[in-house]
């Protein structure tokens, strides 16, 4: 560990406890005896997300704190609600164990949370991340909201991988012959 103040390359622990986001150290340095403060976590294997274009980026905790702060401004939500909705959302992405996961499933569990915390949060979000085309779009999220009919994130991949599944039996299902006349119950 660098020192801050004379970037010499050894310290000392002189102190060592846990904290809510990792260890906190407090350290000294050997050269110059400075103190300084240390927070360790753990580093998890990184997670590539796919974006709808294809491309695959690093997770970027950041990222996704910096849109729930622009979908919140101007509301009543603590910084903390913020930071716990983030780390709800790295915990389940990474119990689901994948290398990669669609950048669509995140934004998905950002809306949930967003959903019990402030709908007016919930609205902004949605209408950047479901880029609303036109304005009977969001009407139809707004009203979905209050009639209390907005599915989860679970329900909404399941409707998508029903959706891709009925596509592909679709696919596979045997076409008519070019220039074929259906056959009417009677032509047997």
């Amino acid at each position: 560990m660098r020192c801050p103040y004379c970037q010499h390359r050894d310290s000392r622990v002189t102190d060592s406890r846990g904290a809510d986001e990792g260890v906190r150290r407090r350290r000294e340095c050997v050269a110059c005896g400075e103190r300084f403060t240390t927070i360790e976590t753990v580093q998890l294997a990184t997670l590539q997300i796919v974006k709808r274009d294809g491309r695959r980026e690093d997770f970027n905790r950041e990222k996704l704190l910096s849109g729930l702060r622009r979908a919140c401004t101007k509301r009543p939500i603590s910084v903390s609600q913020l930071d716990d909705i983030v780390e709800q959302i790295q915990g389940k992405v990474s119990a689901d164990g994948r290398a990669e996961m669609p950048s669509s499933l995140i934004g998905e569990l950002a809306m949930d949370a967003l959903h019990e915390l402030d709908h007016i949060a919930y609205i902004r979000f949605a209408s950047v991340y479901r880029s609303f085309s036109d304005i009977a779009s969001l009407k139809a999220a707004v009203e979905a909201l209050e009639s209390g009919r907005v599915p989860s994130a679970e329900e909404r991949s399941l409707q998508l991988s029903l959706l891709e599944e009925e596509q592909q039996q679709d696919e596979r299902a045997p076409r008519p012959l070019r220039g074929a006349r259906p056959q009417a119950a009677g032509d047997r």
